[in-house]
């Protein structure tokens, strides 16, 4: 039966990270225990920043809405992943190609805003100190997490209505392990031209207005870490900032390099291994980056430990 916008194609056929029998149970085992680390670790972020009243803090607000988001996106794509590598053929509908195309496209610009938010708690924290708890109240926290979602709602649903305007035919093989935006366009047998645009337009926005707002922020934050007189301050500072910097590198650099060229010169090969990077691997570091090698974290967490024992 087809579909509203004309498409003739009810499902959609997976062929997942890879085609070689030999590496599927190992993979599976693999991308198994990943999504068991992540799970684990973004959950225990969750649950120790909401039993602790010390971490309800900005730092820890927006770093509570991020491990939610990397536990939800991860989620997304991750089940259907590995049942890729256990089943011969790996079958997705048509209208949950298009909810998981949603959701991912939701929770990875709300991921890349959150990140934004997380700079510029910090840019505040280390060059106007004095000026934090009114710069940083509850209502501007609030509004940088509503301006997020809200970000991430028009930008899914831009990504979304425009992948329902196409019409797919007959071939419905998709050369990746979930519906992302590119692999999915380039199956339609109408003109992609207008959705390739509006994808450009919309990934170049969510990618460069946080990639700069972050740059300026951390532009800003180096400077004053350089005029530090105490080297175990400039010291503990900067490991912070690099840990950061390496996460949004990650996260935005492949995602940049995933979507920011023509649909013609992306290798869905190369598209794939990327497409690891931002999907699986950043909601398993940011647990890690972010708060076990927090003090406060960790303090929270042996509290936590000796008040069920």
């Amino acid at each position: 039966m087809a579909h509203g916008n004309g498409s003739f194609v009810t499902e959609f056929i997976l062929v997942g990270l890879t085609d070689q029998p030999d590496l599927q149970v190992p993979l599976f085992i693999l991308f198994l225990i990943i999504y068991m680390v992540t799970v684990l670790g973004n959950l225990s972020l969750i649950t120790l920043i909401g039993l602790n009243p010390h971490l309800h803090t900005p730092m820890y607000f927006f770093l509570f809405n991020l491990s939610f988001i990397d536990l939800c996106y991860s989620s997304v794509f991750t089940p259907k992943m590995l049942m890729n590598f256990v089943l011969k053929k790996n079958i997705i509908s048509y209208r949950g190609c298009m909810t998981q195309l949603y959701f991912f496209s939701f929770f990875s610009i709300s991921e890349c805003y959150v990140l934004t938010s997380m700079a510029y708690d910090r840019y505040v924290a280390i060059c106007n100190p004095l000026l934090y708890n009114l710069s940083m109240s509850p209502k501007v926290c609030s509004n940088l997490m509503l301006g997020s979602y809200l970000m991430a709602f028009s930008g899914a649903m831009a990504h979304t209505g425009f992948m329902l305007r196409l019409t797919f035919c007959e071939v419905n093989i998709i050369n990746h392990y979930f519906c992302d935006i590119l692999p999915v366009m380039q199956l339609s047998c109408t003109s992609t031209y207008i959705s390739e645009l509006e994808v450009f337009i919309v990934v170049g926005i969510n990618i460069i207005v946080p990639s700069l707002t972050i740059i300026i922020s951390y532009g800003f934050i180096i400077s004053s870490i350089l005029r530090i007189s105490s080297t175990e301050g400039r010291s503990k500072a900067f490991s912070t900032c690099s840990s950061h910097i390496i996460a949004v590198s990650l996260f935005f650099g492949s995602g940049a390099f995933m979507y920011l060229k023509p649909s013609s010169a992306v290798s869905m090969d190369e598209g794939k291994i990327s497409s690891v990077f931002y999907t699986n691997t950043v909601p398993l570091m940011n647990p890690l980056i972010y708060s076990l090698r927090n003090k406060d974290v960790q303090g929270a967490l042996k509290k936590t430990l000796m008040r069920r024992n």
